[in-house]
């Protein structure tokens, strides 16, 4: 019996082994299935020919097994097959293991008399008696079930506990036991030590090895999986005046960049696309031969991926070998999370008010726009009157040439042509540029897919009216985005960006004066159910904060609930109220994957003086708007001298100097719908 005890305590490992699995394993793989599902239904390509041709988003057999074939993907799928193979293991086993039956084994019916009994075991004893069966297994099966079933049958004590309690020894006790393989119970002497230092090791010392060196690993990155010597070079190098062209020298410095490994085979390309690309590099063209001497004494790693990245501001990715094509993705996958963690340096507080740098943060998102879009840094330049031809680059089909023949039309600007009928368009695109009825086709696509961006935002005291020094000031703006195909959660057309790229949105509250970004918070429209949670809950807090009745917070959160449905995005703010003065700032938002999408509003914020007993000094708003009448004048010289969107690429367009796009005054409330682009907006301002 103690031997049938071991065997069933050996035959629970299995189970016990396929419960500890199935713990976690079951819970993390419904939550993967249902990201990857809610992935497909927020994931809306661009269907242009131009993203159709470069496979990016092309549904074939190989491109799904290797979107499959990652590590997390191939361990889960091991995980569960080793779960099935367990399932049949313990199916088959539990099928060998039989319980206890007299009648069973000896070929009869319950209720046997004893001459059948005896006849029975007759029979069976001429088959495997020792005697007569030399067969060891027979002997085994002799004694071990033959003769104990003829014993519990024909004993009067042991057929009276089996008909009783189902076991011939009687009432069985609680039985405790040890869910582990039978060979580990039976331990000797020679074996017990191996066995036991195995189990050390593959129980104790593996785990502790594993975390050792994962901790080890985890400590040199961020949440963001990005090198915290990275977060270092970029905090300790940022300058507030750093210019958009300055910029990617210091985005490459990054310590992930600077591990790239440059092999000799890729010594000859390079020098190769060098000279493909030398033009978009900061070197004294009349010098050359120094100035590539110089640039090539630079770190490797570097120098490999300067001249990667400006292989694809130019799209001269055709002409790398198969090594660099594979150093070039691996490149653009890291710098979307390099460009974001850039972002937080400039915005980071710097001042002892914790403002941020507003002309770095600009040159930030410049230089991701053209990264994802695959547009050379120079083209964001202003010639003359006419703003840079970025903006037309991202469009398919384009190019510089095709830009030179419809400004002969008077199409000079991007939001001309934005603001053109399609059938003009089409007609403009046919007979000027000489496209195609379907390269217009995909031209159309593109523009309908491309975001407008309007910012209602508000700054004010809640609770009070007016704001003076010292005041917490709130910021509510509500970010709309709308599309021409009405979509509001879609990928980007970017069919130069190897991998798929979210639109993300920064929003800036800022003095252009100054430089100060005074508040900053990344938007994404691709997740409306948390957007729907945090407007609901700012919406109740602040309602509730200001008195407001259970049924008017109600409505309150259902209107937000609907805005966010319809594409608006809540972002709130908090910043001390400066020094007593007129504050003219200006609300950013810039889209990081497309060129002409970013839009502006500017607001003024009048800051009354605290008065002596710390009540605010009861100011009317007509009193407010007088005074504001009285410097208008002087605020209108001061943006005429200043630039409210400051990039070395562009040139102020004139509707920023309209009185009309000036906001309200009083309150420091703006409602902008009109939207410019980086390189369409603002006054061109080098520096070197």
């Amino acid at each position: 019996m103690a031997a049938t005890t071991s065997e069933e305590q050996s035959a629970l490992f299995p189970i016990f082994i396929l419960t500890i699995m199935a713990l976690p394993l079951v819970p993390y793989t419904i939550i993967k299935l249902f990201r990857s599902a809610s992935e497909k239904t927020t994931s809306i390509n661009c269907q242009c020919s131009v993203c159709f041709r470069s496979g990016k988003y092309r549904k074939s057999i190989f491109k799904r097994i290797s979107n499959f074939s990652t590590y997390s993907n191939l361990t889960l799928v091991l995980l569960w097959v080793i779960m099935a193979v367990l399932v049949y293991y313990i199916k088959h086993i539990s099928s060998e293991i039989q319980v206890f039956e007299p009648f069973s084994i000896l070929g009869l019916e319950h209720g046997a008399s004893d001459s059948e009994i005896k006849k029975a075991y007759r029979r069976l004893s001429i088959q495997y008696h020792p005697d007569k069966n030399p067969d060891p297994e027979a002997h085994t099966y002799f004694v071990e079930y033959i003769s104990k079933a003829y014993q519990a049958l024909t004993d009067p004590i042991s057929r009276e506990n089996f008909e009783k309690y189902g076991h011939p020894d009687g009432r069985q006790g609680l039985q405790m036991g040890i869910a582990l393989p039978k060979f580990l119970l039976d331990i000797d002497g020679s074996s017990g030590g191996i066995l036991l230092l195995g189990i050390v090791g593959v129980c104790i010392i593996l785990p502790l090895m594993i975390a050792v060196i994962y901790l080890s690993r985890s400590s040199k990155y961020t949440g963001n999986y990005v090198m915290h010597s990275t977060l270092y070079t970029y905090y300790v190098n940022m300058k507030p005046s750093l210019a958009p062209s300055k910029v990617l020298d210091l985005f490459i410095k990054a310590t992930e960049y600077r591990d790239i490994p440059v092999r000799r085979i890729d010594e000859e390309p390079l020098q190769k696309l060098f000279v493909l690309v030398r033009s978009e590099l900061n070197l004294d063209l009349k010098n050359i031969r120094q100035e590539q001497a110089k640039f090539f004494k630079q770190y490797p790693g570097y120098v490999k991926t300067e001249l990667l990245i400006q292989a694809q501001l130019t799209r001269e990715t055709s002409e790398l070998s198969p090594n660099l094509q594979n150093d070039l993705r691996r490149v653009l996958e890291l710098a979307p999370r390099l460009l974001e963690e850039l972002m937080k340096m400039t915005i980071i507080p710097r001042n002892p008010r914790g403002h941020g740098w507003l002309r770095p943060a600009i040159g930030v998102v410049e230089l991701s726009q053209c990264l994802i879009q695959a547009v050379p840094l120079s083209a964001r330049k202003s010639v003359g009157s006419t703003e840079g031809y970025a903006p037309f680059l991202q469009l398919p089909h384009f190019s510089e040439s095709v830009v030179k023949k419809i400004a002969r039309k008077k199409v000079r600007t991007f939001k001309e042509f934005q603001d053109m009928r399609p059938e003009e368009r089409t007609e403009l695109l046919t007979q000027v540029a000489g496209f195609s009825p379907a390269e217009s086709q995909d031209v159309e696509k593109v523009l309908e897919m491309m975001p407008s961006i309007s910012i209602d935002i508000t700054c004010e005291t809640e609770g009070e009216e007016g704001v003076q020094e010292g005041d917490i000031v709130t910021m509510h703006a509500w970010v709309t985005l709308a599309r021409g195909n009405g979509l509001i959660r879609a990928l980007p057309h970017a069919p130069y960006f190897p991998i798929d790229k979210e639109e993300n949105f920064w929003l800036l509250l800022a003095d252009s004066v100054s430089n100060d970004v005074w508040i900053s918070q990344k938007v994404s429209f691709m997740d409306e159910s948390t957007a729907i949670t945090a407007a609901s809950k700012a919406i109740q807090e602040s309602k509730e904060g200001s008195g407001a009745t259970a049924r008017e917070v109600s409505i309150a959160v259902k209107e937000a609930i609907e805005k966010v449905k319809k594409g608006s995005r809540l972002v709130m703010g908090k910043f001390p109220a400066p020094a007593e003065g007129n504050y003219n700032l200006t609300s950013y938002c810039l889209c990081d994957a497309w060129i002409g999408c970013d839009a502006k509003s500017n607001i003024k914020l009048k800051v009354l003086k605290r008065s002596r007993a710390g009540t605010r000094g009861g100011v009317a708003a007509d009193d407010v708007l007088a005074v504001e009448d009285g410097i208008e004048e002087d605020e209108e010289e001061e943006e005429e001298e200043y630039d409210d969107y400051e990039s070395e690429y562009s040139e102020d367009d004139e509707e920023v100097k309209d009185p009309k796009n000036k906001g309200a005054v009083t309150n420091g409330s703006a409602d902008n719908r009109n939207h410019d682009s980086s390189s369409d907006g603002s006054r061109s301002d080098d520096e070197d």
